[in-house]
């Protein structure tokens, strides 16, 4: 369960497979996420997903799916009517590289993850 307070968390293990799938997604050239929306993932528009594009190929190195690394620094929080999620992503190069998987998880019945971006902070 997601906590609604003001702290950091770790990322829970329920959301890690949603999360590696999404990221798996974008590593397969899909960052409109066209193959798994509707399994607790919203679509990704266009001009955000041309933006995430241009931004891995700019970090010059080939996004591959998430290591197990990664959970040791990706975080949630809770922000008033949401939970932002940033997920350290995997490349070729680095099991943790700088760019980030930035979502919101929101509640609307069920627990549906949006896509915000996909940049090195």
């Amino acid at each position: 369960m997601l906590k609604k307070d003001n702290d950091e968390h770790p990322v829970p293990v329920g959301y890690r497979g949603r999360l590696r799938d999404l990221v798996a997604a974008f590593a397969a050239g899909d960052f409109q996420l066209k193959s798994i929306v509707g399994q607790g993932v919203a679509p990704v528009d266009l001009e955000t997903a041309n933006n995430i594009a241009r931004n891995i190929a700019a970090y010059g190195d080939a996004l591959i799916p998430l290591h197990d690394e990664v959970w040791k620094t990706s975080i949630y929080r809770w922000m008033d009517d949401y939970w932002q999620v940033l997920v350290d992503l995997s490349t070729a190069r680095e099991p943790v590289s700088d760019l980030v998987l930035h979502v919101k998880v929101v509640d609307d019945e069920a627990f549906v993850i949006e896509v915000q971006s996909v940049h090195v902070p």
